[in-house]
């Protein structure tokens, strides 16, 4: 997949005219977060550790759930979004979604396989294990840059802000709240501060206190004292929510 720079342009020119509701800014952060954080994770892992190498097994075994639900949700609202009003526009992507699915597979056995290995066969296929997701995180990479682009340029050009939001509100209320909290807890910490303020900020005026009350104790220790105090000071709840 070639990726061209006059791509990046016209986005970012189409932004900065106009900010539009975008369906994968704050997800594919995440995601990118997620599966980053993770392939460091595999390829420092201490297979002589059991309770290293069970951590992170288990890991990539979350982000594989996570992408697995994210196909889901894209192919469930997203795409069917785009080809009620753009048809045949979320073929090529569609596509891409399918092989994901079977890499997760491969890759679902692949962790299977080296949990139940045996110590000494534990290093090799670590090092297998590693490359296969390194070259899934790669792919991922590119294929949420065609959605950014090509699938946001769809979206924008046949719907209003006031559609793309009843198309996130439907999108988001599907998903369950332990899954929601994992997202929460890779999304926000890796928003910028205007991004993180916006989200949370929408959010407090949504949910009951004590639900945003659980958000904010997820996302706390992965944020530094400064960017935790800029968000206190932009909620208006001050020192007290630092206490």
């Amino acid at each position: 997949m070639k990726i061209e720079p006059r791509e990046i342009a016209e986005v970012a020119a189409t932004q900065s005219a106009a900010p539009r509701v975008d369906l994968y800014a704050g997800i594919h952060k995440a995601l990118r977060a997620f599966m980053a954080d993770t392939l460091l994770g595999l390829g420092r892992m201490d297979v002589e550790d059991d309770l290293d190498f069970a951590q992170s097994c288990q890991r990539v075994a979350q982000l594989l759930d996570v992408c697995q639900a994210h196909l889901e949700h894209e192919n469930t609202f997203v795409h069917p979004a785009i080809e009620a009003r753009a048809q045949g526009g979320s073929h090529a992507v569609a596509d891409e979604h399918e092989e994901h699915e079977r890499s997760i597979l491969r890759l679902v056995r692949a962790v299977a396989d080296l949990m139940a290995c045996t110590r000494a066969d534990r290093a090799p296929r670590a090092q297998a294990l590693y490359h296969a997701l390194a070259l899934f995180v790669a792919h991922n990479f590119e294929h949420m840059h065609i959605e950014e682009t090509a699938h946001n340029a769809a979206l924008w050009q046949h719907y209003t802000d006031g559609e793309l939001m009843a198309v996130h509100d439907a999108l988001v209320s599907s998903i369950p709240p332990g899954e929601m909290m994992l997202v929460m807890r890779w999304m926000v910490p890796f928003m910028a501060p205007a991004e993180r303020l916006a989200l949370l900020g929408g959010m407090r005026q949504q949910v009951p206190g004590e639900a945003f009350g659980a958000v904010l104790d997820v996302v706390r220790p992965h944020l530094t004292a400064r960017e935790w105090a800029k968000l206190m000071v932009g909620l208006g709840m001050g020192a007290a929510a630092g206490q």
